[in-house]
């Protein structure tokens, strides 16, 4: 089943040069294949635990080791759908926005190398998955054209720059240690000047592909270049393999003085992103420039919980960051496909069109409006469930108001730049043309994910369980 996986998006986009008119439907099957597959992988690990796959049958140690868990299985699935919900919505409106045929094998590769990622543990094979992926995201960015070039050339440079430092540290760890897989690395990990330097650099080049604070400067031009779909992908998906490597590498790697080093750094990184984030999506004059530097917020709180994870070793802030992952992947889905629909019916990039929207567009605007609740933390949305988890963690080790005030003052903000959007459309709407129809799949679409990110309340018992069993 994991080799399906893999596989299945590889074909379909070698076949879609072979019928490059077939290329939207292959990517729908294929995507639908492929969530049908996840969803039976992830109840087959969390019923009999987690699977490993040896490739072509080669002993431990010299095959490349795939292995699903329950976190890499929920992953699968979560790339699948999303694969699948914005394959529909740039097939609905490919004809309007004169999509790139490109779109599509590109889309099935991004696919196979975020699955491929999540199931390595293998620091060159996740090198390997980490480099094609930002390949293929920098090539969907450029898809717009000659406006995309420059945000598309300076994420590439900046990607490249990251991937140099991820493999100088891989090339310390293998001379000094001859293995590269995690586990039998951590069977001889020390904590030295040299591991100490291969952990900074590999983190300094993860956290430049997964635009955290302070390393996130290609993040907003690249959105605001990008296609609608590719933005969705690309922050809801793109950003978190990075975030996943670096949790790995922190988590499974590290010893306890080398994570206790680091928690507190990683605990100010991500306050600052919140912080920072939150205060430029309130002054940005552009939509998708907004919901790009909410990403760089909302990422603050995955940073912050893996900072606060490594000083207390609680198993419910891992599900809390966890949480925070999944919900806001569907919410950052919704809001760039609501935006990116908004913009290209009403014409123009600034935040002043959408003035009137709920009148206007009413679907598009309360699916932004959905998935800006769960980035809020309003209950029940999955937002609120992993902010609930962090707080909970924090008040089980008996820590002080400093954190629970942090994460006020930037919900306070989250909330704030949410609204700057919600109350300018309620605002009176300016006049349409009388054959004014906006397009009513593009905006349903749109607001699957948001009502799913709300509809993570139903199972958070279940989700809470098998992600505490992770940590």
């Amino acid at each position: 089943m994991m080799i399906m996986l893999l596989v299945l998006p590889l074909l379909t986009a070698l076949l879609m040069l072979l019928w490059p008119r077939l290329a939207p439907l292959l990517t729908l099957l294929s995507a639908s294949v492929c969530s049908l597959l996840a969803l039976q992988l992830l109840l087959q690990v969390s019923g009999q635990g987690s699977r490993e796959y040896l490739l072509a049958g080669w002993p431990a140690g010299l095959a490349i080791a795939w292995q699903a868990d329950t976190l890499s299985s929920l992953l699968i699935l979560l790339t699948a759908l999303l694969q699948l919900l914005v394959g529909l919505y740039a097939f609905a409106t490919r004809v309007r926005d004169q999509l790139h045929q490109s779109f599509w094998p590109l889309s099935s590769l991004l696919q196979i190398s975020l699955t491929a990622l999540w199931l390595s543990r293998d620091l060159f094979n996740l090198y390997v998955c980490l480099e094609l992926l930002a390949l293929v995201a920098v090539a969907l960015v450029s898809l717009s054209g000659r406006t995309a070039i420059k945000p598309a050339l300076n994420y590439l440079l900046l990607s490249l720059f990251g991937s140099l430092c991820y493999l100088l540290g891989v090339v310390l760890l293998y001379g000094a240690y001859g293995v590269l897989d995690i586990q039998g690395l951590a069977s001889q990990w020390q904590a030295s000047w040299l591991t100490n330097s291969a952990l900074l650099l590999m983190s300094l080049g993860l956290m430049l592909k997964a635009a955290l604070w302070p390393l996130h400067v290609w993040l907003p031009a690249a959105h605001a270049a990008a296609p609608a779909p590719v933005s969705a992908l690309l922050s809801a998906l793109v950003v978190k393999g990075p975030l996943f490597m670096l949790c790995l590498l922190w988590l499974r790697l590290a010893s306890t003085e080398q994570a206790q080093a680091m928690a507190s750094l990683f605990a100010f990184a991500g306050l600052c992103a919140l912080l920072f984030g939150g205060w430029s999506a309130l002054r940005t004059p552009y939509a998708k420039v907004l919901v790009a530097y909410s990403t760089v917020a909302q990422l603050g709180y995955a940073t912050l919980a893996l900072g606060l994870m490594l000083m207390f070793k609680q198993p419910l802030i891992f599900a809390a960051l966890w949480l925070f992952v999944l919900a806001h992947a569907l919410a950052k889905a919704a809001c760039f496909l609501a935006i990116g629909e908004m913009s290209a019916t009403l014409g123009g990039k600034r935040l002043t069109i959408l003035k009137g929207a709920s009148q206007t567009m009413p679907l598009a605007m309360f699916a932004f409006a959905v998935a800006g609740g769960s980035l809020i933390g309003l209950p029940p949305s999955g937002g609120f469930l992993a902010k609930w988890a962090l707080l909970q963690g924090i008040w089980q080790q008996g820590q002080s108001f400093f954190w629970p005030l942090a994460l006020l003052l930037a919900t306070l903000l989250s909330a704030a730049y949410v609204f700057r959007v919600v109350v300018l459309a309620f605002d009176r709407a300016e006049p349409v043309a009388p054959d004014f129809s906006p397009q009513l799949l593009p905006q349903w679409l749109a607001l699957l994910p948001a009502l799913a990110v709300w509809a993570m309340a139903l199972f958070s018992e279940h989700l809470l369980l098998l992600l505490r069993l992770e940590a």
